[in-house]
């Protein structure tokens, strides 16, 4: 099967040896991203955060020939429970009717301080 990459430009991408996404055959998987705007900026609100983590995963979905119809499941990972509504709420606009198996986990940290979430996500095309 042929392996395709997409790269969403983070510097971490060589250092560390990972692309944002991967698809093999008709499987998508879309790798832990974090809130990180091109300028390295991260808006302190939750919401806001959630929205940037799904605005870089879905590029790469789609790049990779996937929507968000594709999606199969998706993981939450957030520092502070009381931002769970907020996360959860920005999920079910994107994914109400998609509705993908979905796990949100309270952690103790990420790697960076200001982020409050990240997130990643699997998608299954019909080809």
């Amino acid at each position: 099967m042929t392996r395709q990459h997409a790269r969403s430009g983070s510097p971490f991408e060589s250092s560390i040896g990972f692309s944002r996404a991967v698809r093999v055959g008709s499987t998508i998987a879309v790798s832990g991203t974090a809130p990180v705007w091109p300028d390295g900026s991260v808006d302190p609100d939750p919401a806001v955060q959630a929205r940037r983590c799904w605005e870089i995963m879905l590029a790469a979905l789609e790049e990779l020939g996937g929507s968000v119809d594709d999606v199969v499941r998706t993981r939450q990972y957030v520092v502070d429970p009381a931002d769970g509504d907020a996360v959860g709420a920005v999920h079910g606009e994107i994914f109400g009717e998609v509705r993908p198996a979905s796990t949100m986990v309270v952690v103790a940290a990420l790697l960076d301080p200001r982020w409050k979430v990240e997130m990643e996500l699997d998608a299954v095309l019909d080809d």
